[in-house]
């Protein structure tokens, strides 16, 4: 029985922005302002390197965004149920 870790997959600086409909500097903002965003990771020294994000850690930092998002949503349907 072999126990692989999980495959790692890639996306651009620019295909993220694509999936997030936003501009360069506002996924720079959202990196700034929002301390749990994954890291991203340069292949290079250069400014004209490519920057790439771990799939796995931007989607799980999605689904705790939604988390949030839904705890809060079922917080404030209780209190309004009291």
């Amino acid at each position: 029985m072999s126990t692989h870790a999980p495959k790692k997959y890639l996306i651009s600086h620019t295909s993220l922005q694509h999936c997030f409909d936003k501009s360069r500097s506002g996924l720079e903002k959202l990196r700034e302002t929002d301390a749990s965003f994954p890291r991203p990771i340069k292949f290079g020294p250069s400014k004209q390197a490519g920057v790439y994000f771990v799939v796995a850690e931007v989607e799980a930092w999605l689904e705790s965004k939604i988390s949030e998002r839904d705890g809060i949503a079922l917080d404030l349907a209780g209190r309004e149920d009291q």
